[in-house]
């Protein structure tokens, strides 16, 4: 899966009162197969918004969502709750179960939306529930769980129809550490396997270390903050005078024929830079190569 997002922005208006503007022009953004993104900013940023014009759930004012090379608002809504059972899982940040089904029977509603058997979508409801830690929970309804119960059931039903666009909005909010480390765990080694987009939406800095991508919303605009590596060079074979290898990287030294140490070990001709005396060189000659 692909997705595309193009020059998104969004503005409300209600009758009476000036229109306030949510999210600004976001600038074309591509989201790769498999990729992992943590969207940041604090409550009120907009990432709730964007959340839902990506899912399809809310028409942006200006610009497209293009997933699969399909224009996602091109399509009518009832086109579009379609494509989103089959390809699209959103964990809600108020987990908008329905009240009158069991744990079990919410986690198989996505699947019966595609035509999935009753039987296999027992087995997969079984299957993430138990991955969740809620099997002994399965026939209760949401009123008898608690919040951080019904947000893992929410997350079981996001993964539910095997999407190939999983959007996470403050999925570990209500839990503690143990459960939020086995919902995020459940989330991107879920996405990683079956090489699913993840975006999950939190202001928790302990999450940063998770994702190889970082977006920050901040007062509707949104900025890629992505860290830069510490070796930009794409070109492994490129000759670069100084860069962190190790000094069990380095390539022998030949010894020279007319220097001895004391103890008898033959000493380098070649001058020590200050990058080499720390293993940080890998210039032939230890310093700058030139």
């Amino acid at each position: 899966m692909s997705v595309v997002i193009q020059h998104v922005s969004h503005t409300f208006a209600s009758p009476g009162l000036p229109p306030t503007p949510v999210l600004h022009v976001i600038p074309e953004l591509s989201l790769r197969p498999g990729e992992q993104i943590l969207l940041r900013g604090i409550s009120g940023s907009g990432k709730t918004t964007l959340f839902n014009i990506l899912a399809g759930l809310l028409r942006p004012t200006a610009g497209e969502v293009i997933i699969d090379g399909q224009p996602l608002y091109a399509l009518s809504e009832a086109q579009r709750d379609k494509f989103r059972a089959q390809r699209i899982g959103y964990v809600f940040q108020q987990h908008h179960l329905l009240p009158m089904l069991t744990a079990e029977e919410n986690v198989m509603m996505p699947l019966a939306f595609g035509g999935v058997a009753l039987a296999e979508r027992r087995g997969r409801a079984t299957e993430l529930l138990a991955a969740v830690g809620l099997s002994a929970h399965a026939h209760h309804r949401p009123a008898q769980l608690s919040t951080g119960q019904r947000l893992r059931v929410a997350v079981a039903r996001a993964l539910a129809a095997r999407p190939r666009l999983v959007l996470a909005d403050e999925p570990t909010a209500a839990l503690d550490a143990a459960a939020s480390e086995q919902v995020l765990e459940l989330l991107t080694t879920t996405c990683r396997a079956q090489q699913a987009i993840l975006v999950v939406a939190s202001h928790d800095p302990a999450l940063h270390h998770r994702f190889g991508r970082i977006w920050n919303l901040t007062q509707g605009t949104l900025r890629d903050e992505t860290p830069t590596p510490l070796n930009p060079n794409p070109n492994p074979q490129s000759k670069i005078p100084c860069t962190l290898v190790p000094r069990m990287a380095q390539p022998p030294r030949p010894p020279h024929p007319d220097r001895h140490h004391h103890s008898g070990r033959q000493l380098s001709p070649w001058p020590l830079c200050h990058h080499r005396r720390f293993g940080r060189c890998n210039s032939p000659r230890g310093d700058s190569g030139q």
